[in-house]
């Protein structure tokens, strides 16, 4: 493997890692500040809402002057930001903790950029985006249980170790992190506005509906994973430890796809249009199988549930970078990142508002949206638009050819 993608894998997993260190203890920590349950989401929605701000102009200026310089930066605030999470004495000091991390929330986006641009071909970017995918997925595995332990200490410690190990993150990417951007464009203008992108994007209709098949899945996902471990405890009388088992092998389900079978199986048969179809599909199904309220069902589903995020995330994502403008490959990485971040704003609300109306309608309009987006893909595939780019591609080569 390239010197260039161990550093950037490192660099996620650290990342992560300190991410998810803090996941056990932060309800704990921000309820020992007399914080009311509104309060502690509230704290959720605020990192996500400044990500979701963000988001695209980190991209667009990763593009500008080169994803090492951003990614070091975002590193580094990260540090920042849980250095005073973890030394506040007050709920707004809190909030500033999470409103700095949120404000500068692009070490996930940018690194998937390094790899983007140290791929040669179809199949090596989606291979690299599969990588990436798999050290989130390996430290998000880890850094609990990591913050479980630390968490013995005190409520204050795990974020303490949080920001350590990002400040260390950032101080390795400074001396082994090399510049991936060889090909960018220093006139490009950036703007602030976090829409103008998204504007941008929405015209587009060669994006259009990817933009809208990942929208759908950002909610999809962020509404029924929201209620999932309330579900569990609901209709199947789990505890809180069967339900961290659910997520780890769910979690080792995502990882292995991500890997191994991604490149060995999933992009050897298939090309990434026809994956898009069949996890749609695929994800569709797991959803309405695990609503049913039926134990055997659910055990079912949750195999293909993992197949189906976990492949759909790097085929989407890949296949958007794909059709992009090699000089705004960061922007569109940073438009994905941001409506993930705002589906996180939005999901939760609908999947718990839903949830209180019955169990299972989070994960039947999970599964409808799949529908909705099975429908946007298909009719795609019909379309001028996507005859006419076919046509254009030579027999054997592409993203829409067998490989």
């Amino acid at each position: 493997m390239q010197r260039e993608k161990l550093v950037v894998l490192f660099t996620v997993f650290v990342d992560v890692i300190g991410f998810g260190i803090v996941i056990p203890i932060l309800p704990f920590y921000v309820g020992s500040f007399g914080a009311s349950p509104f309060v502690i989401t509230l704290l959720f929605s605020s990192f996500a809402f400044f990500a979701f701000l963000s988001s695209p102009f980190l991209g667009a200026l990763s593009d500008k002057i080169g994803r090492r310089p951003v990614l070091i930066a975002s590193i580094t605030s990260t540090a920042i930001g849980w250095f005073v999470f973890a030394g506040a004495g007050s709920i707004p000091l809190l909030f500033l903790g999470r409103i700095i991390d949120g404000a500068a929330a692009g070490n996930f986006t940018v690194a998937q950029g390094c790899l983007v641009d140290l791929a040669r071909d179809e199949k090596e970017r989606s291979s690299n985006l599969g990588l990436v995918g798999a050290a989130f997925g390996v430290g998000f595995m880890v850094g609990p249980v990591l913050g479980g332990v630390l968490s013995t200490v005190s409520h204050s410690f795990p974020f303490w170790c949080a920001g350590i190990l990002a400040a260390l993150n950032s101080i390795l990417a400074y001396f082994f992190l090399p510049e991936t951007h060889k090909k960018r464009d220093p006139r490009a203008a950036i703007s602030f506005n976090p829409l103008l992108p998204l504007a941008r994007a929405a015209v587009n209709k060669n994006l259009r509906p990817l933009l809208l098949t990942w929208l759908f899945f950002a909610v999809s996902m962020s509404a029924s994973q929201s209620v999932f471990a309330l579900y569990g405890q609901h209709a199947y009388n789990f505890s809180s430890f069967t339900t961290g088992l659910i997520f780890a092998a769910t979690g080792v389900f995502a990882v292995l796809n991500q890997t191994l079978l991604l490149r060995s199986v999933w992009l050897k048969y298939f090309t990434e249009s026809q994956l898009e179809v069949i996890m749609t599909i695929i994800l569709g199904v797991s959803f309405f199988l695990l609503g049913f309220d039926i134990l055997a069902l659910f055990y079912v589903g949750l195999p293909l549930f993992a197949t189906g995020q976990s492949v759909q995330r790097v085929v989407i994502t890949s296949e958007i970078t794909g059709r992009t403008d090699p000089l705004m490959k960061g922007e569109a990485l940073g438009i994905l990142t941001s409506l993930m971040a705002a589906s996180m704003v939005v999901g939760p609300m609908i999947g718990g508002a839903l949830f209180e109306i019955h169990d299972s309608y989070p994960f039947f309009l999970a599964g409808a949206l799949m529908i909705i987006s099975l429908i946007i893909a298909l009719r795609y595939r019909r379309s001028p638009d996507y005859q006419s780019r076919l046509a254009a591609v030579p027999s054997g080569s592409g993203s829409d050819s067998p490989h």
